[in-house]
């Protein structure tokens, strides 16, 4: 189906009422709606965020850089977007663009502020210099594949996956528009993973914990109702293998649960606070009153 019935105007204005699924996560200005202060925990990295999958990238970071042995303990406070958490005044201080996640870290002489999922990736790796080779061609892989992540993914989440699964009414060109772009993707992936076991090389980095939020969880079916099935995600693989291996890892399977408010009550962890939240403060057991 195409939409012929619509012309632009010549002067586009907002309507509030014709926003879809996240309407009203999205308006047109910056800046806060509203005063509200963030917590602080004890730990020196303060985590505001939601696990989509921005979210999840950073999550996995932490989770990896304690499970290697490093002294990163982290408060992971959630930040409600359906709800508007985003606009509050204490978040726009840290993010003046309002989106998840943001950070603050606290373990130095003057707080620094750190928003951008990736900007918070490369400022741990080189703060505990983990997961990212601090200088030559394979720091500059690493770095090759950040960026693409950062620059390729709205056409995935914000492109294919609104259209299909989001937007108030379906529509063949932007779907097919998406499709095939996320499809190409994947293929770029796949001819890479043919020849390596991480997407940068010999090493796991944190370009493989930003890409497998988002290209992972599609092709191990996560996201965006049945896509898995409508882009033959079985074709890629390599993706796949790939997929399956990081998700195998302990530290993505707790860095998937922090802040995430959907799914199983057990994958479910609200805030992280400490290693024994997961032992404790999981959803279910908080339902269960274990």
């Amino acid at each position: 189906m195409s939409d012929d019935s619509y012309e632009p105007p010549k002067v586009w204005t907002w309507d509030k009422e014709n926003g879809g699924a996240f309407a009203s996560t999205n308006r047109p200005i910056a800046g806060p709606t509203h005063d509200r202060e963030l917590p602080v925990g004890e730990h020196p990295f303060q985590l505001y965020s939601l696990a989509t999958p921005n979210g999840v990238k950073v999550n996995v970071m932490f989770e990896e850089l304690l499970e290697a042995g490093h002294d990163a303990e982290y408060d992971a406070w959630l930040i409600e977007i359906g709800e508007g958490d985003q606009f509050g005044s204490g978040f726009v201080e840290i993010n003046p663009n309002s989106k998840i996640p943001a950070m603050v870290d606290r373990s130095g002489p003057e707080p620094v502020r750190v928003f951008e999922s990736g900007s918070i990736l490369m400022h741990l790796a080189e703060k505990f210099g983990a997961f990212l080779p601090r200088s030559g061609a394979a720091r500059t892989e690493v770095i090759n594949w950040l960026m693409w992540q950062m620059g390729s993914a709205p056409y995935l989440g914000g492109g294919f996956g609104h259209f299909y699964q989001y937007a108030p009414e379906k529509y063949e060109y932007p779907i097919n528009r998406f499709a095939m772009e996320t499809k190409r993707q994947l293929d770029v992936l796949n001819r890479e993973l043919a020849h390596k076991d991480w997407i940068a090389g010999d090493a796991y980095s944190i370009a493989d914990m930003a890409i497998w939020p988002w290209y992972g969880n599609l092709t191990l079916g996560r996201a965006y109702g049945d896509a898995a099935t409508f882009l033959s995600v079985h074709e890629y693989e390599n993706v796949m293998e790939w997929a399956r291996r990081i998700d195998a890892r302990p530290a993505v399977q707790r860095g998937r649960m922090v802040n995430r408010t959907f799914g199983e009550p057990e994958e479910q962890l609200h805030e992280r606070h400490s290693a024994e939240d997961f032992d404790t403060k999981t959803q279910d057991k908080i339902g269960s009153g274990d």
